[in-house]
């Protein structure tokens, strides 16, 4: 039996959009909202809902382009502003007006929008490896894999491709991990081959002429301070430095706690005992606070 039910939407621009909804929260809780990385969909956060449904109610988008969600006709769409306005209509969709957002990497970008825009909305956030400071060479990292089409025979094939490509971000994975990691990031196309889950065309934005265009988002951390904020970060990490999250920390204020998983790179994955213990003090708090 599945613990989730599938639900779709319409984005403001017409296209069906995904999401899975995991049962919770009954005794009035507020739901969590999980936004995932820049490949990846909903099924990143399997092991999160599989750990918090029933106590939690989750719900778990696929931003366009990605996994069961439609390709956009326009690629230069495939930004945080346009990802903001699909996920505000979805919210208004379900009438969810107040929510703990969990969000990596893109997934955090897009919280700091809603931080900007509509901090009343957070009744908690976690940053998941992500903050106002990008660093350049996980950015250079990122820009050299997203987009590039890669095909394999069966899912062995594709863990090993992850392994070789992501063994220093994740140096005690073994091959039970990458398998896993594959069939989040992977699906079984028409011709019977494993290939990336999503539209390859979500790199042109990184790509395009004026993209180096930097916001500086250190304006919109002391909105996150209005209820507990959790920064996350792999002590690997080349996207968040350990210097951006302190200061972030300092800026957020009071109702900030950063935490490191150690021996893990970007992003955590959200099983690993240090994240499993952080997200738990951050949902207690929010409890605590009604």
């Amino acid at each position: 039996m599945s613990l989730f039910k599938d639900g779709y939407w319409w984005s403001p621009d017409g296209l069906r959009l995904h999401y899975r909804d995991y049962a919770g929260g009954e005794d009035g809780r507020p739901p969590i909202l999980c936004l995932p990385g820049l490949t990846r969909n909903a099924r990143d956060f399997e092991m999160l809902a599989g750990r918090l449904a029933g106590e939690w109610r989750l719900i778990c988008p696929d931003l366009r382009g990605r996994a069961e969600s439609a390709y956009a006709k326009d690629p230069m769409t495939y930004v945080p502003l346009t990802y903001l306005q699909d996920v505000s209509r979805l919210l208004a969709d379900l009438a969810i007006s107040r929510f703990v957002l969990v969000g990596t990497s893109l997934g955090g970008v897009i919280g700091m929008l809603i931080a900007a825009t509509h901090p009343e909305w957070l009744a908690g956030t976690v940053l998941n490896d992500v903050g106002p400071v990008i660093e350049e060479k996980g950015l250079d990292r990122i820009r050299s894999y997203v987009g590039v089409g890669s095909t394999h025979p069966s899912w062995v094939h594709a863990a090993r491709a992850l392994e070789e490509a992501n063994r220093d971000a994740f140096p005690r994975y073994g091959l039970d991990q990458w398998l896993a990691m594959a069939k989040r990031l992977y699906r079984l196309n028409n011709a019977g081959r494993i290939v990336l889950d999503y539209d390859m065309r979500i790199a042109d934005p990184l790509r395009a002429a004026g993209n180096d265009a930097v916001v500086d988002m250190w304006p919109v951390m002391p909105a996150f301070g209005r209820a507990p904020t959790l920064v996350l970060r792999g002590a690997l990490s080349d996207l968040l430095s350990a210097e951006t999250a302190e200061r972030m920390g300092r800026e957020i204020g009071p109702n900030a706690e950063i935490a490191t998983v150690p021996d893990v790179g970007h992003a955590p994955a959200l099983d690993e005992p240090e994240a499993i213990a952080a997200i738990d003090r951050l949902l207690e708090r929010v409890r605590a606070n009604g």
